[in-house]
């Protein structure tokens, strides 16, 4: 599994948001790779952030089909 794929999986099951250190040392990957992943996966629309305070929480973005 590459740093993506697990970065992905993370923000999947954690639903209230991580941060960028939390998500480093839930992955064990270092804080700069981290930010890299995320930054193409915010790019490519698949993860959101939201400022509270100093840090972003990141969420991963779940689609719903339309009926």
């Amino acid at each position: 599994m590459n740093n993506v794929d697990k970065v992905i999986s993370i923000l999947k099951k954690n639903t209230d948001g991580l941060t960028i250190l939390d998500i480093a040392k839930l992955v064990g990957i270092s804080r700069n790779t981290v930010a890299v992943v995320l930054a193409g996966l915010i790019g490519a629309g698949k993860v959101r952030f939201r400022p509270v305070g100093v840090a972003k929480l990141h969420y991963w973005i779940t689609f719903r089909r339309r009926k």
